[in-house]
């Protein structure tokens, strides 16, 4: 008898047991989440209601730029081959969405054709009607990186009044539901033409809320001296500043994004580190897409929670008879105030509510009689996601990565600066003479000969003591000096001979020319004495 009460305290107490993050996200957003977006209608004032492909998709770049930024250049120096649909040129070239992805068969699929398929996370971009559907296409093809990741390449932005008319659909929104299910956004600039145009801008705000996600390329450096370049770069940070209004500095990578010889090869190391530093990034995307993932469900609850708050408090003022559309204006002209008392009786942080000027222009168009009251369960099935369900996949996401080690984007450009003499640093600091028949250290040795031998050696060795007198004229921090010291002392006796000293020395020469020291120490560096003969 009363088997169902013990059932539901039952599934109450034991947590759901889930195999993988992203089946356990699908399923916490079917069962807790959605309720609460569909009766509170989220899904008309924010975002559509999530499907199974966008938590099973690989991860996705977004790239955003003005006209002859160099997008679509740069999707083809990642990949290193060219992809259905893809025009290149100093004009206005790209004016579709492309979606280039992993295919057995290399071909193009039309935007119509893509909305409807299940397996692809694009259905719900219907709603943009047929003036985008018809400028949107998905370019497949057969390629190691379209392996791990999909990248988006976007329409060139142009400046004026008369580019956005043109369109026939909302740009900023087609960008902002793309930036919602995106991992990275990559904003590309021309170093030659810095000027953020009306549309641009109101692009980069509409990306508001997904900073995280925002990267910056300032493309195109090599054709530019290195005195205008530090300018152009200063004005960049500027402008930047004005339109992404966060307390960090956004991160931006300089370098040219191609395949051709540098114009200017002057800052050729900067571009080379900048370049690594962008790969590690993208590289990083498919082992971090889970966590990913977790986030954009967590900051997708808070705004349904905060919407459901605001729609619950316009109906509880709406009359019951007479005077609804007057009073309908006046709590659309006094929505802020609903956000501050909201914000005061919920503990909100005023972060987490919808942007106020376009929840006005939502509003105006909705019948306020048709919203529900507040209903707490809902609510209280959200607040118990976030609480418990949430912490339990943050773990099994740590689980996930620890199995998925080895999980980075291959292939293409990623694999050109991999191993061999071209990969970052090969040949400098710690690095430099890993070719040589000699020992590297060797040709600057009769210099730290003649240090060593005033510094007192017993038996062919200095003590520490001794050492650190000589050591600390580096002006190295003790830390620093101690981790030369690990790596010099080979034979780990506490004492160095000549060879070891002449290798701290390196090593301290290496650190002050501003490279990192290296963890272990690398072979061609062991001293000659130290080395096993096999």
């Amino acid at each position: 008898m009363f088997s169902w009460v013990s059932k539901d305290a039952r599934r109450k107490k034991e947590p759901e047991l889930f195999q993988t993050v992203a089946e356990g996200l699908r399923q916490l957003y079917a069962q807790k989440l959605l309720p609460l977006e569909e009766h509170y209608r989220f899904h008309e004032f924010h975002s559509p209601a999530l499907e199974d492909a966008d938590f099973d998709n690989k991860p996705m770049v977004l790239l955003v730029g003005q006209y002859s930024t160099g997008k679509t250049t740069f999707i083809r120096h990642l990949i290193e081959q060219d992809f259905p649909g893809m025009r290149i040129g100093p004009e206005p070239t790209t004016d579709s969405f492309i979606a280039v992805m992993h295919g057995t068969t290399e071909g193009v699929v039309p935007g119509n054709a893509l909305v409807v398929d299940p397996r692809r996370p694009f259905r719900k971009l219907n709603a943009f009607g047929n003036a985008f559907l018809n400028r949107f296409m998905c370019a497949q093809l057969p390629n190691p990186v379209l392996d791990s990741i999909s990248i988006i390449d976007t329409p060139g932005i142009l400046s004026g009044e008369k580019q956005r008319i043109s369109r026939g659909y909302d740009f900023a929104a087609v960008l902002e539901w793309f930036a919602e299910r995106v991992d990275r956004i990559i904003l590309l600039f021309d170093a030659h033409k810095l000027d953020i145009s009306d549309e641009f801008s109101e692009v980069i705000k509409a990306l508001k809320n997904h900073e995280d996600k925002i990267r910056v390329v300032l493309n195109k450096a090599d054709q530019i001296e290195t005195q205008q370049l530090m300018r152009v770069y200063g004005a960049l940070m500027w402008s930047l500043g004005k339109i992404i209004n966060t307390p960090e500095v956004v991160r931006v990578y300089i370098g040219s994004f191609w395949s051709h010889p540098l114009l200017i090869p002057d800052n050729r190391k900067l571009f080379e580190a900048e370049e690594q530093d962008l790969f590690k990034d993208i590289q990083s995307l498919p082992r971090n897409a889970a966590l990913r993932k977790l986030n954009d469900l967590i900051k997708r609850a808070r705004l349904a929670k905060v919407h459901a708050y605001i729609i619950s408090s316009l109906k509880k003022e709406m009359p019951n008879v007479f005077g609804k559309e007057s009073k309908k204006k006046e709590l659309v002209n006094n929505l802020g105030e609903i956000y501050q008392k909201i914000e005061r009786e919920h503990q909100i942080s005023p972060g987490d509510f919808p942007s106020l000027r376009k929840m006005q222009e939502l509003l105006q168009t909705q019948d306020f009689s048709k919203f529900q009251a507040l209903k707490p369960k809902l609510l209280d099935t959200v607040d118990d996601m976030l609480a418990n369900d949430i912490a339990r996949l943050m773990v099994m996401v740590r689980q996930e990565e620890s199995q998925m080690p080895s999980q980075a984007v291959k292939g293409g450009a990623f694999d050109g600066t991999m191993n061999g003499p071209f990969g970052h640093g090969y040949g400098e600091g710690a690095g430099e003479g890993i070719d040589d028949v000699e020992w590297v250290v060797g040709k600057d040795k009769p210099t730290y000969d003649e240090i060593f031998y005033t510094l007192s050696p017993v038996n062919g060795k200095i003590t520490g003591a001794n050492a650190k007198k000589e050591m600390v004229k580096s002006k190295l921090p003790n830390t620093v000096l101690g981790k030369i010291w690990k790596l010099a002392d080979v034979d780990k006796d506490g004492l160095l001979d000549d060879e070891e000293f002449a290798l701290a020395n390196h090593l301290i020469k290496v650190k002050l020319e501003g490279h990192e020291l290296p963890a272990d120490l690398p072979p061609h560096l062991i001293p000659p004495s130290k080395r096993r003969h096999e």
